[in-house]
């Protein structure tokens, strides 16, 4: 990876959790299972076996993913930011548009984003023009329904 993967401790933690369960817990049954379907016999019309062998594929591709995530991954506690006055990695902001819609978002690790929640990606177009911006601030981000200007009403650390 050339850039850092950025993310909360909460995130790291949940990427962490699901990691250790699919190590853990899923796999070593999933194993299990094919091992003693394998016992059965033919393994060509053996619906244990193929289901177990497919999702054997599935489990360890996933795995992969989340060890090279979690090993690339940069832990940053939005707590300890020291320039609160500032957008940076985990703050908070509330923003509104020409049209004075206002709108709070979370700037969080790319593994974490979730718009519904207003969790956005710290790699997100909206996320990078925000970036360093102070209240008070406008800034323009060109979004796929067109270039809008945003000025930075507040921002939180937790």
């Amino acid at each position: 990876m050339d850039r850092p993967n950025y993310i909360t401790p909460t995130g790291y933690a949940v990427l962490k959790a699901e990691y250790d369960n699919l190590f853990g817990t899923e796999r070593p049954a999933l194993v299990e299972t094919i091992s003693w379907a394998a016992g059965n016999g033919d393994r060509s019309e053996n619906g244990d076996y193929i289901y177990g062998r497919k999702r054997l594929r599935e489990i360890d591709r996933r795995l992969g993913w989340l060890s090279k995530r979690m090993k690339a991954a940069k832990v940053v506690d939005p707590a300890q930011q020291e320039d609160r006055s500032r957008v940076y990695f985990g703050a908070t902001v509330q923003i509104a548009d020409e049209d004075d819609n206002h709108r709070t978002l979370t700037l969080v690790g790319d593994d974490e984003a979730d718009a519904g929640k207003g969790l956005v990606g710290w790699n997100s177009p909206i996320a990078r023009a925000l970036r360093g911006a102070a209240i008070s601030d406008l800034r323009r981000v060109m979004l796929p329904a067109g270039e809008r200007e945003y000025e930075v009403i507040a921002i939180t650390y937790p």
